[in-house]
């Protein structure tokens, strides 16, 4: 299985884990929001109300402070917190019925409202409330400060640029560098003042240890700093897992290379005696045969020496009967080569310069002779390229390494993904060499 490295930041996924940390640590506040509009609407008694409810009509006066009393034709007075007077929209002179509660916290204090039932004759609707802009404009707020803190937090844990060091740093370093970025996102978080229902800033309140943004904060950073630090495990294993492949693949190249290097001198003056051997005996026609054979096979073996591509199995096929020509020159009538291949097979790709080591230790660790030549046979069988000879071992047989075939073998994982089939029954050597179809 290949592993390719991710290019791209995971933005949308990045976005999609924000926007759910956002909406969790801002659940709490939309869930109090729709418990406090459900009791006010019915009527709910507040765990801040003391005392039995008493309705009140009467006039509202306003502070210069915000706060007012609504004050009835007795003279007698309720008190209306700043808050109330402010959400509600109140101002000088509204007739209002009211229900109020005994303040029992306080002796002696005033009737503190509790419920507007009546604002200038007509029924209050404390549904209106909860369905203006400005409650909505706080629920928006805080989504969005969120999820885009959350979000570049997200970015900054996982940065992976090219000589970036913060996902290589210690995860005790990781979190530092996360709780620095929610200890300024706390002063920066949006509220709602106590006194004015306005959105203000942390940092811009009386209240520099708002315990429920804090706990936002601390629950954002513990999710971001869990998902960066599974975010760099898989990072860090995906990057192992791609430089071990570079490392087998430039492997297999260094070994394809060395096979190919050892090829041409041992080649070369093989080819030089039975050039010699030609010249000896005058035979010009078959030199100068041998000459152009030769030549061919170099520059194919030039051209293709450090081909990291496949090549058609009709170059490979041109190149054998080169090959095996100086092998037959060499041999005379002792060895026979037979290339049986369709036409339409010839398009298929394979490794350039498969066939030279099959056809080498074929006639490298066989006996040849007159009286038993040697025939090696090449077909195509089932999509593989069938190398075969007969086994008739050497009186005085060289001990093989295996060296060429496990390197062939190499060869075709690097190129095809697939491998070589080895068969030796006794009798015959077959080699079978997958062929990919184009």
């Amino acid at each position: 299985m290949k592993f390719k490295q991710l290019r791209k930041s995971p933005i949308v996924s990045y976005t999609l884990v924000a926007l759910a940390i956002s909406l969790i640590v801002n659940f709490s506040y939309m869930l109090l929001m729709v418990v406090n509009q459900s009791a006010e609407i019915r009527g709910t008694k507040s765990p801040n109300d003391q005392g039995p409810a008493v309705v009140a009509e009467g006039v509202i006066s306003l502070s210069v402070d915000g706060f007012g009393y609504v004050i009835d034709d007795k003279g007698d007075s309720v008190y209306v917190d700043r808050r109330s007077v402010r959400r509600l929209e109140l101002v000088n002179g509204d007739k209002l019925k009211i229900e109020a509660r005994d303040q029992a916290r306080y002796e002696g204090a005033h009737l503190i409202m509790s419920r507007l039932l009546e604002r200038n004759g007509k029924e209050f609707d404390y549904g209106s409330l909860y369905n203006s802009s400005n409650q909505w404009e706080v629920i928006l707020y805080q989504i969005l400060f969120y999820m885009l803190v959350s979000l570049l937090l997200l970015m900054v844990m996982t940065f992976r640029r090219t000589g970036s060091k913060i996902m290589h740093l210690p995860l005790t370093a990781r979190i530092a560098i996360a709780l620095i970025f929610a200890s300024i996102a706390y002063l920066l978080s949006p509220v709602t003042y106590h006194y004015t229902d306005e959105i203000r800033l942390v940092c811009q309140t009386n209240n520099m240890l708002d315990f429920v943004v804090m706990l936002k904060c601390l629950f954002m950073l513990a999710v971001v700093v869990l998902y960066s630090q599974i975010y760099v495990l898989v990072y860090q294993r995906q990057q192992m897992l791609i430089e071990n492949e570079q490392l087998q693949n430039e492997n297999l190249t260094t070994r394809y290379n060395m096979l190919v290097s050892q090829i041409n001198p041992h080649f070369f003056f093989n080819s030089l005696n039975s050039l010699s051997m030609l010249v000896r005996e005058e035979d010009t026609k078959r030199a100068l045969e041998y000459i152009d054979q030769l030549s061919y096979t170099f520059r194919y073996i030039t051209q293709n020496g450090n081909n990291a591509e496949p090549v058609p199995l009709r170059e490979e096929l041109k190149f054998a009967e080169a090959y095996c020509y100086m092998f037959q020159i060499r041999y005379a009538d002792k060895i026979f080569f037979d290339i049986a291949v369709d036409e339409q097979y010839e398009g298929y790709l394979l490794p350039a310069l498969s066939l030279q080591p099959l056809i080498g230790n074929a006639v490298k660790h066989n006996t040849i002779t007159s009286k038993n030549p040697l025939r090696v046979t090449i077909t195509v069988e089932d999509g593989y390229l069938v190398v075969s000879n007969p086994i008739r071992p050497l009186l005085e047989p060289e001990v093989g390494t295996g060296i060429g075939l496990q390197n062939l073998n190499s060869r075709y994982q690097l190129m095809l993904d697939r491998e070589i089939v080895v068969e030796n029954n006794g009798i015959q050597f077959i080699v079978k060499l997958p062929l990919k179809r184009v």
